[in-house]
């Protein structure tokens, strides 16, 4: 197990981020929208039991379906504030989209210290004291500032509405709570899905990859300071648009936005809830930089990035409709009929991801 498929692997099986069942027991939500549904008048038709990218639901009396996601941005939002609460917010949305609707409004809630305590920015947050000269002290009253300011440019870019929140300052801990709750209306008839369906079908990736966002190499403790993912603002609404125009040509199989642990997590995690294999060439992948390592390639997670699943007939008509929105588009690889995905540069092998935990990884964080 070679370091990138360690970090990986963490975030897919041991990280709660990917793995929220194993702290909430989803099957109580499910009895208790099994009951709701039959005395009300809508439907449930993804809900938090599918591991998926967003709720989908069918209002009374509505002929179209609504979708909602709530993200978490917290940690990142201690060294990068302002970005980090945009690309929280942009996240959000990018899960609406990826399920085929187009986002409409946002509610958000901050949770933090008094508004006069001072915290550091930077990245020397996480340990209350800065020693490499880089982060900045300011007040908690200050961080909020940043915090919404990055959530209203981002709905500002993104043509969605704010339309109210919450706010405590009663939170004692270094890393601050920001969460975004967006709802959004499905733009076709049936909500697309996370899990790969077809072996064969061809994986389109919108957006270009940068090195930006270490998330899952800092949690995984593989690196010694988080680098948190820019906010790419004009490229978040024109991946959205390229996105919507895509999905309305009713020929994508299976969608995932491109979030924690970059094309690694989308591709792996859809893979293991439809019970197939991926064999994804990174060298494919559009690059800001081609100084890029595969590695970073891999599990970096820039954001406005989305990854579709469609017949291989269907492949360059998918490409065109990103391309004619400005955006960057390539076939990168194919669902297989194996059980695992793996992730190539060329010729080269760089990492292996099954559907299960390897026995060596569990151990190490049980123990």
């Amino acid at each position: 197990m070679n370091t990138v498929e360690k970090a990986l692997m963490h975030g897919l099986f041991i990280h709660l981020h990917h793995n929220i069942d194993k702290a909430i027991d989803f099957g109580v939500f499910k009895k208790l929208n099994d009951a709701v549904g039959k005395v009300s008048p809508g439907s449930l038709l993804i809900g938090p039991d599918a591991n998926d990218d967003a709720a989908v639901f069918k209002m009374p009396d509505d002929e179209g379906l609504v979708v909602a996601k709530m993200e978490s941005h917290c940690s990142p939002c201690v060294p990068r504030p302002y970005d980090s609460a945009a690309t929280g917010a942009g996240g959000a949305m990018r899960d609406v989209v990826a399920m085929g609707g187009r986002p409409l409004f946002l509610l958000d809630f901050i949770g933090t210290r008094s508004l006069d305590e001072e915290v550091i920015v930077g990245p020397c947050g996480f340990e209350g004291k800065c020693t490499c000269g880089n982060c900045e002290v300011m007040t908690s009253g200050d961080r909020i500032n940043l915090i919404v300011r990055g959530i209203h440019d981002m709905c500002e870019k993104m043509e969605v509405f704010v339309v109210g929140g919450g706010l405590s300052t009663s939170f004692s801990d270094i890393v601050p709570a920001v969460v975004a709750a967006v709802i959004g209306r499905m733009v076709v008839e049936k909500p697309l899905t996370k899990p790969a369906k077809n072996p064969g079908d061809r994986i389109i990736i919108f957006g270009k990859t940068d090195n930006d966002g270490n998330d899952t190499l800092y949690r995984a403790g593989l690196v010694d300071t988080m680098r948190p993912a820019l906010a790419l603002f004009d490229e978040e609404k024109a991946t959205m648009e390229a996105a919507l125009e895509a999905i309305k040509t009713n020929k994508i199989n299976a969608c995932s936005d491109l979030g924690a642990a970059g094309i690694g997590a989308a591709v792996s995690e859809s893979v293991r809830f439809g019970g197939l294999g991926a064999k994804i060439d990174l060298q494919k992948a559009p690059v800001k930089t081609d100084s890029l390592t595969p590695e970073e390639i891999l599990i970096c997670e820039t954001q406005a990035r989305m990854l579709f699943q469609v017949n291989p007939a269907d492949a360059e008509e998918i490409i065109k409709a990103a391309e004619a929105k400005g955006v960057s588009a390539a076939d990168i690889g194919e669902i297989t009929d194996g059980k695992e995905a793996v992730f190539t540069f060329g010729d080269k092998e760089i990492a292996r991801i099954p559907h299960q935990p390897p026995a060596e990884l569990t151990a190490e964080y049980e123990s």
